[in-house]
């Protein structure tokens, strides 16, 4: 896990600790159903971070026999685990308690608590959402939207902390508008209303960030760039004739699983193939550190090669 990956995640915890407790706090003064669902948001959220804290834990043990390739997937396993936990006690039992509400309205009490309690989640979870920005900014390529970076990227905590701090800053604006809403209509369905709209947005973010994560932990392959330069490595190593074909895929965020069959000089021996092979690695190790488990084949390029028949490798720009 990178540096601002854990900066982003110690800015989300603390954050939303400090929210939810507030939160917590103004409901049971204010009994309104959007700081309810804001509370539980909250929570959730808390408990999110502390998972993917697990997750980079877990992913820096070492390779063992039933896990050759080590643990690095697990980064991806605790991504996916948080849009479950923020689709289930998030948006789910915030649309339950919409719901409840709008069928029980309950009038909202101290109204000036639940704005003050609000702003001041609203400024925090601001401070959080600038910490996630200001770290995903190095990672994100110059140009790359961040709809594309959160597509994109193979750094899973990072999507998953911006979803979450975007979704939480509208949820917080949803809740002070049906507190407002419900105090000057004098009708508290609009803050049932709000704990509903609160609850459909972190089930469309749990559903974007399933999606994502479902589809790094099937595999993907390595990006374009990094595709090209691991390409350019190998067709301008010494005694290589050409490229057959390669693939490539990621077995964790920072690491990436090359294999390829290459055509050397047939006039090589076969000391003289294994050094040849050798300095293929290497230089695809210098041009991308993260290919950490490389696998070459020598081989001989012809037209019925049953790899050359299959579907040709191509970077995906959706899931």
């Amino acid at each position: 896990m990178t540096n601002g990956s854990r900066k982003a995640i110690f800015a989300a915890f603390f954050a939303n600790l400090g929210i939810a407790i507030s939160k917590f706090i103004g409901f049971l003064l204010t009994g309104s159903a959007s700081l309810l669902a804001e509370t539980i948001h909250s929570a959730a959220d808390t408990g999110n971070q502390m998972l993917l804290f697990l997750g980079g834990q877990r992913a820096r043990k070492s390779a063992t026999p039933e896990h050759p390739f080590g643990y690095g997937r697990e980064r991806y396993f605790w991504a996916f685990a948080v849009a479950l936990v923020l689709f289930s006690m998030g948006g789910m039992f915030a649309l339950y308690e919409g719901i409840s509400k709008f069928r029980d309205p309950h009038e909202v009490e101290s109204l000036g608590i639940a704005i003050v309690i609000l702003i001041v989640a609203i400024a925090l979870e601001s401070f959080s959402l600038r910490t996630a920005v200001k770290e995903s900014n190095p990672v994100r390529q110059p140009g790359t939207s961040w709809w594309r970076f959160i597509r994109r990227t193979k750094q899973p905590e990072l999507p998953v902390v911006l979803l979450e701090d975007v979704g939480a800053l509208i949820g917080l604006f949803f809740a002070l508008g049906g507190v407002i809403t419900a105090h000057v209509t004098d009708d508290a369905r609009w803050d049932a209303a709000g704990s509903i709209s609160i609850g459909l947005l972190l089930i469309v973010i749990a559903i974007v960030l399933v999606i994502e994560m479902k589809s790094l932990l099937i595999g993907e392959s390595a990006s374009a760039d990094m595709r090209e330069a691991i390409i350019a490595a190998i067709e301008s190593s010494a005694h290589v004739d050409q490229l057959i074909h390669i693939r490539t895929e990621h077995i964790g965020p920072d690491e990436i699983l090359v294999g390829a069959k290459i055509e050397y000089w047939s006039s090589m021996s076969a000391d003289q193939l294994v050094a040849a092979i050798n300095a293929t690695e290497e230089a695809i190790r210098v041009a991308v550190p993260a290919a950490t488990v490389i696998y070459l084949e020598p081989d001989l390029q012809r037209t019925d090669h049953p790899d050359l028949v299959a579907l040709d490798e191509s970077p995906s720009d959706t899931h």
